[in-house]
């Protein structure tokens, strides 16, 4: 009776913080398969010496990506492609139909439980796409800058991540809570 009570008592005490510690799991899967959507965009756009772009979308299927999709600032969804994939982010990654598809990703159980949120570089506009060039940089005028992916309860303390991409197309995981001062180069 005395080993289940202080069973009992470890799990009432572990049991939220198991939670808070799965969530931030899901952040960290959120914001490692957006980044390398990112960064295959990048890649292939360098491989190919032609405009890649990487966009965020929303798919009415849950948890995959289907045709019936729209561009979303606020989506973990992603669809890399040469055009512009809406209403056609189902289609097999091809070099010569529309839109060109190079790889595509559905949010997944992973991103069920995390916020998404893309922005210009003025970090209020919201963006949905960012676009490489046969150099790897930023070519499109109003690119994606800046990706926070956070938890979803806003009582609760997450480890929030942020993924920045600069101009000359460096793209960058860091954690906005860790540095606060502005000079230090590990700010995000």
């Amino acid at each position: 009776m005395v080993v289940v009570s202080i069973i009992t008592i470890l799990a009432l005490v572990a049991g939220p913080n198991l939670s808070i510690w799965l969530d931030n799991i899901r952040i960290r899967s959120a914001a490692d398969a957006i980044q390398g959507g990112i960064q295959t965009a990048r890649a292939e756009a360098i491989k190919r010496n032609q405009n890649i772009t990487f966009w965020l979308v929303s798919s009415n299927a849950e948890h995959q990506i289907d045709d019936g999709c729209e561009l979303s600032s606020t989506s973990g969804s992603w669809v890399v492609s040469v055009t512009n994939p809406k209403s056609a982010c189902g289609a097999s990654p091809s070099t010569v139909s529309a839109p060109r598809v190079v790889s595509s990703r559905g949010i997944g159980d992973s991103g069920a439980r995390v916020n998404v949120n893309a922005l210009q570089s003025d970090g209020a506009t919201a963006a949905t796409s960012v676009t490489f060039n046969g150099f790897g940089r930023v070519t499109n005028a109003t690119p994606i800058t800046r990706i926070d992916i956070t938890g979803v309860n806003d009582a609760v303390t997450y480890r929030n991540l942020r993924i920045a991409i600069s101009p000359a197309g460096q793209i960058r995981l860091c954690d906005p809570s860790i540095v606060s001062t502005s000079s230090d180069p590990r700010k995000c």
